[in-house]
């Protein structure tokens, strides 16, 4: 059988995918057509996390390990079923059409057309300008280890947690954390900047040597950088159960409980779509909380 093209139901609609056999991750065999299939077996779980939030896109139209690039605006060459929204940035004149992925037909589409990675912003319509999600991107320097990210999370809840807050963690799906906290409605970007900022200064005084907040680079030496201007209107960041584009084999950005964190039994390099998948069917779904925005910054 030719697995070339083939037409798959996806709901309502018919989409046709196509070069299912081309190598996106040579290294491990892994095709495009492997690919598609993660992206439709996650896309219930995956789905929710994206309803009516602007996504940016990377693309790597042959694979990972031909060039990339980052789609923001909705393409010209989309269906007309797919979703958008317009927005006008304020470095701009004119407004600019952003995509947004409502069902699986949509995320097939994207991934059809070699989007692997998703990021999403924290805002979602109508109000793009208020976030309901305060994320801690813990951002691991040139020489730092996983080891040396993990107790930066690890001291990031403990801090949490004196403040009645609380954060869910994922891997970003590389060699960093990313810690979300589910806010109520009426706080604008810059307030929940200055509060990022905030906690992470705490951390920098308590933990000097392990902990810096985001000046320059933030990929230099030992220090797990703590990076605020994530909380910024148009920023985005990796989605739950997006794959990443590691050169080895596949990754996934992936929700974890506190416990196993503390346990020390996860390395984000093992969370393949083939595990991810299996603990989705053994744990659920560990981010699911962080769709209920009901938190007041104390």
């Amino acid at each position: 059988m030719n697995t070339s093209s083939e037409i798959w139901q996806l709901g309502s609609k018919a989409l046709r995918v196509s070069h299912l056999e081309k190598l996106y991750w040579p290294q491990a065999g892994v095709t495009k057509g492997e690919m598609l299939q993660y992206y439709r077996q996650v896309a219930l779980v995956l789905l929710p996390y994206f309803k009516d939030r602007p996504v940016t896109l990377r693309l790597f139209p042959e694979g990972v390990t031909g060039p990339s690039y980052y789609m923001r605006e909705y393409p010209t060459r989309a269906p007309n079923w797919l979703g958008s929204v317009q927005y006008q940035p304020r470095t701009l004149a004119h407004s600019i059409r952003l995509p947004l992925i409502d069902d699986t037909a949509g995320l097939l589409w994207f991934a059809n057309e070699g989007a692997i990675e998703f990021h999403l912003w924290s805002s979602h319509v109508p109000d793009l300008a208020t976030p309901d999600q305060a994320i801690f991107d813990l951002d691991p320097g040139e020489t730092a280890t996983f080891t040396d990210v993990r107790e930066a999370a690890l001291r990031l809840h403990d801090a949490l947690e004196r403040i009645d807050v609380r954060g869910y963690v994922k891997t970003s799906g590389r060699r960093g954390l990313h810690v979300y906290v589910p806010l109520a409605a009426g706080y604008s970007f810059e307030q929940v900047r200055g509060w990022v900022r905030g906690i992470g200064q705490q951390l920098v005084t308590s933990y000097p040597d392990l902990i810096t907040t985001a000046k320059g680079s933030t990929h230099r030496g030992k220090s797990v950088t703590i990076d605020a201007a994530q909380n910024s209107i148009g920023r985005n960041t990796a989605a739950p159960y997006t794959l990443r584009a590691s050169i080895a084999h596949p990754t996934v950005s992936t929700p974890l409980s506190w416990e196993e964190l503390e346990n020390n039994t996860i390395l984000p390099l093992d969370l393949t779509p083939e595990v991810v998948l299996q603990r989705l069917l053994r744990l659920g779904d560990l981010f699911a909380p962080v769709l209920q925005a009901d938190q007041r910054l104390p």
